[in-house]
């Protein structure tokens, strides 16, 4: 019997160590997560277990997860979050016209490898993500179906249930957003 977690009853004895709390929830929610991210990333595949590792290192960074109260939406959030990563960084495809300050902006960006610029480049668009997502979360899934999954306008339409016009305005709507955020330094 599961209670609304989805954590078995069993195993709502708290788990001591953050290791054993990932292989259980590895254990738990591992086969659905890769699902998951495959049906979200189906022209790039290859990368889900790449991804999947991604998601439970960074559970393993957890100093106090006795205080997640939702394991499995937190897993699920966290599996957003590198998803959202790994589709801006993957993306070579060009959307509609960027400022090139803001092109520029991103590459630099995305040409460092010192790894204290990039976790602060990671944590920077961990935020400028969720900050999207709360200010119009059908823009941010159109970005995200747009520059990760290649998907078309008219595909985007289909999948949120609004017309192609509408999936192209929520994507400016997302591409503005992004531009300001930049230019204030976010």
């Amino acid at each position: 019997m599961r209670n609304g977690c989805g954590w078995p009853r069993e195993w709502m004895v708290r788990v001591s160590s953050t290791p054993a709390f990932v292989s259980r929830m590895e254990h738990t929610h591992g086969r659905r997560l890769r699902r998951f991210l495959s049906m979200r990333l189906r022209d790039a595949a290859a990368d889900v277990p790449d991804l999947v590792q991604e998601v439970f290192l960074r559970l393993l960074r957890i100093k106090d997860h006795e205080s997640i109260r939702n394991p499995q939406a937190y897993l699920y959030t966290v599996a957003l979050h590198v998803l959202h990563q790994h589709t801006l960084r993957s993306s070579t495809r060009p959307t509609t016209a960027l400022p090139a300050d803001m092109a520029e902006d991103m590459d630099s960006f995305l040409a460092d490898d010192d790894p204290a610029e990039e976790a602060e480049l990671e944590d920077r668009f961990e935020k400028l993500g969720a900050a999207l997502q709360a200010e119009s979360p059908r823009a941010y899934m159109t970005l995200l179906m747009y520059r990760g999954e290649g998907a078309t306008l008219e595909q985007i339409g289909e999948r949120l249930g609004v017309t192609r016009v509408m999936a192209k305005k929520y994507l400016v709507k997302a591409l503005a957003f992004c531009q300001q955020r930049l230019a204030e330094g976010y």
